[in-house]
């Protein structure tokens, strides 16, 4: 087979890389974000997570816990839309063969570990958009209004719960995912890892 039938083609290397910085970003910012106050200050000046480096200027005061939340729904409805792309070219692409050197049941559970992967990292942010909207802020993409909210604590608080587990679960899901594209890059010594590759 050619190289060029052996890689992902570019545009799915680029989603492919590009979801992944927006995961690491969302559970970077859940985590962090978690831990603010809930009644916080307000004010039309954020340095952004407090670091020194950069100072957000705001037309209105607002918390910084509604400033983060609101780039976490935002980054969560863009990976959303990555998503739909990737699902999109991946069946119209396919996939590209497995070097010959691995075994039946190896192809058998990577195959299943992306369908896993696909199904958790769409039921994410579903669930996190379900959550918003029943609360009382709804869905807002980057200040642009989408969804507006339900206010019903009842609902928010199942999906809430439900966003979180299955988020561990992702995350658990992805830490097998990247020990396996590492033992095929260390221990295997395959092309497995290549094929995601931009070179």
């Amino acid at each position: 087979m050619s190289e060029a039938i052996q890689k992902y083609s570019k545009s799915a290397i680029i989603l492919h890389w590009l979801t992944a910085l927006i995961i690491l970003a969302l559970f970077g910012l859940g985590w962090y974000m978690a831990e603010l106050p809930q009644k916080g200050p307000k004010s039309t000046s954020l340095d952004l997570f407090d670091l020194g480096i950069y100072t957000m200027q705001f037309v209105e005061a607002i918390s910084s816990r509604t400033f983060y939340f609101n780039l976490h729904k935002s980054l969560g409805v863009t990976l959303l839309l990555i998503l739909v792309v990737r699902v999109y070219i991946r069946i119209r692409q396919g996939y590209p063969a497995f070097p010959a050197s691995m075994r039946d049941w190896e192809i058998k559970f990577s195959e299943l570990m992306h369908k896993l992967l696909y199904v958790l990292m769409v039921a994410v942010p579903l669930l996190g958009a379900a959550t918003a909207v029943y609360s009382k802020y709804g869905i807002k993409w980057f200040g642009l209004p989408l969804v507006a909210g339900l206010d019903d604590a009842g609902l928010r608080e199942i999906f809430k719960e439900s966003h979180e587990i299955v988020g561990w679960i992702l995350l658990v899901a992805i830490a097998l995912h990247v020990a396996a594209a590492i033992k095929h890059k260390v221990v295997d010594k395959d092309e497995v890892m290549d094929r995601m590759l931009l070179k």
